[in-house]
């Protein structure tokens, strides 16, 4: 089981219903044409998705805990308020599941920023009402 489907299972959401894909490059050019590629299967029906209010799960679990945390900023936030491990491995292993850019996999903080970013976005995908002004 990957990371995000912890977070998901956290939050009582399941398994991800929205599988993240790889970036698709361009294929290289070639002097020969290429094959025509098989048609592709229809995708089978996705069954529907139950809404989670992760915004009052969230704030309920951060008034309960301690320490001041913000999980609308912050991916180590969000991650410690759903009982994971928020390291900085655990965190890349979690941007690599994710298909972080290469680019921003060097800068922890650009990274943190971007994978607090897509995780939101997953979990909205996956049914949690995120409101839109934590995923601009």
């Amino acid at each position: 089981m990957g990371l995000f489907s912890n977070i998901l299972e956290k939050l009582g959401m399941g398994s991800p219903q929205v599988v993240p894909q790889p970036p698709v490059s361009a294929p290289a050019a070639s002097a020969a044409p290429a094959p025509a590629p098989a048609a592709a299967p229809a995708p089978a029906p996705v069954a529907s998705i139950t809404m989670v209010d992760v915004v009052a799960l969230m704030e309920q679990k951060a008034a309960a805990n301690p320490q001041k945390l913000n999980w609308k900023t912050s991916i180590v936030d969000l991650l410690k308020l759903l009982d994971l491990d928020s390291s900085l491995a655990a965190r890349k292993e979690l941007a690599k599941e994710l298909y972080c850019p290469d680019e921003l996999m060097e800068d922890s903080a650009k990274m943190n920023m971007w994978l607090h970013k897509n995780v939101l976005a997953h979990i909205a995908a996956n049914g949690g009402n995120i409101p839109k002004e934590l995923l601009d």
